[in-house]
């Protein structure tokens, strides 16, 4: 495990902090609901395993409001980005219904805070998979369909300077984009060798292969996420879908861009920016 970043609340300090993970959520809550998110008289206030649980608070609010979960978001999937982050493991945020949108949405950069996108295989469970002690085997029995996706992202505060509030505000996730599913069959589950063109307003960005989430491909994702939700009491549940890491680095978003990633073998997804 790398060092403790100097922005965090030290192991000693923390058992010096006694908060409550719902009075943290309402205060985080409320701000939100009037625009301010990631407040700065929170940074390095609590844990990276309290701004989980803050988050999963969160998502209850969510839920109390009408909203529906339609999944997780798996990040810090490159080694290299965790090494920038002194962590030593991904990170996971959820996945809204009312963001879940089709190949070809259009999105005001007006209506977003900073936006980008990141490009991803968007995996979908058919089975339940609860941990602890999932196994790969588990998951290529597990995940049934792949569909080609964008995930749409916020950088709503310094995600680099509190992960802890970072993962609070649930990991930079603002909704996402699905092309077609595709049935995953033993010709296709090789997730690390998929491949993405990047195509921004028709002139190629960049090509990268599924090697780049976790080393080897979306699947590990899904057995990390499931052992991780797992210290949290929670399952992997049969129906809900993964964003399971970028390919690629993050992208800026800004009006005028019409984004198209292209995926062998799984097909196109779009999206634009206006």
């Amino acid at each position: 495990m790398s060092a403790w970043p100097a922005s965090w609340p030290t192991p000693a300090s923390l058992i010096e902090i006694s908060m409550d993970i719902e009075n943290i959520a309402d205060e985080l809550w409320s701000a939100a609901r009037q625009g301010r998110h990631m407040p700065a008289e929170w940074s390095g206030k609590f844990s990276l395993r309290q701004g989980y649980e803050v988050q999963l608070a969160m998502l209850r609010r969510q839920r109390l409001a009408g909203e529906r979960q339609s999944g997780w978001k798996v990040g810090l999937t490159a080694e290299a980005m965790r090494v920038q982050q002194q962590v030593h493991e991904p990170c996971f945020g959820y996945l809204l219904h009312s963001g879940e949108h089709a190949s070809g949405q259009q999105y005001r950069c007006a209506d977003l805070l900073q936006p980008g996108f990141e490009n991803e295989l968007c995996l979908t469970l058919g089975k339940t998979l609860r941990g602890p002690g999932v196994t790969l085997d588990d998951v290529m029995a597990a995940v049934s369909h792949a569909a080609p996706a964008l995930e749409i992202v916020e950088v709503r505060g310094p995600f680099a300077g509190n992960l802890p509030l970072a993962m609070a505000d649930n990991a930079q996730q603002k909704a996402y984009v699905c092309g077609q599913a595709v049935a995953l069959t033993p010709a296709n589950l090789r997730l690390a060798e998929a491949a993405v063109q990047v195509i921004v307003n028709g002139e190629v960005q960049e090509q990268a292969t599924g090697a780049a989430v976790m080393g080897a491909g979306g699947l590990l994702s899904v057995q990390w996420l499931a052992n991780k939700l797992a210290e949290f009491d929670l399952p992997l549940e049969a129906g809900m879908r993964v964003m399971s890491g970028s390919f690629t680095r993050q992208y800026r978003a800004e009006a005028g861009m019409k984004v198209v990633s292209r995926y062998t073998p799984f097909g196109d997804v779009s999206a634009e920016f206006i």
